[in-house]
């Protein structure tokens, strides 16, 4: 059930961790968006408490609210819900919509939800959570290859203690799979 990472977790001081909602510079506006953003901030105390099916079921409705067009509200959302997962195949196939999100958002389109969000930095975490799961699988190919992926995307991230820890991670990881 857990990740190697906190990409979006706002515990943590990733991409995009202002609450997981709401980017920097993106002001809520309208009711749809509060009940948006009170949905997932209700799902983070769940999680905080340790109360991961209610977490679960409040990301999950949150998911369904947010929309296709939202996608890096969705990315974000479906890393915290990989985290959430008891089942390996579950925790993967949360995993890939958040990368599926991530590779649909464009420059251009993350600029809509401020200045401070790039893209690029997500990589090395969906990736290294991806080589994480399909290690959880027993299928070590596809984990070097993830990892491998999040290799190449490390120059993406920031530096501090958030670019510190994935590279800590993916350090760690491919140890295991020596």
């Amino acid at each position: 059930m857990s990740h190697v990472s906190g990409m979006c977790d706002p515990s943590t001081g990733g991409p995009g961790d202002e609450d997981g909602l709401v980017a920097a510079g993106e002001e809520p506006e309208t009711e749809p968006e509060l009940a948006r953003i009170a949905l997932g901030l209700d799902g983070v105390r769940a999680a905080q408490r340790g109360r991961t099916a209610e977490a679960r079921a409040g990301f999950e409705a949150l998911w369904e609210a947010l929309g296709e067009q939202d996608v890096f509200h969705r990315c974000v959302l479906a890393h915290y819900l990989a985290d959430l997962q008891d089942d390996p195949q579950a925790e993967l196939e949360w995993d890939r919509r958040a990368l599926a999100a991530a590779d649909s958002l464009t420059v251009e389109r993350a600029r809509t939800y401020g200045s401070t969000v790039q893209v690029r930095a997500f990589y090395p975490s969906l990736h290294l959570n991806l080589a994480s799961d399909h290690l959880k699988l027993g299928e070590p190919d596809l984990a070097r290859e993830q990892l491998e992926r999040a290799v190449r995307s490390l120059d993406a991230l920031p530096e501090g203690a958030y670019g510190a820890r994935i590279r800590a991670a993916v350090d760690e990881l491919r140890q295991r799979l020596r």
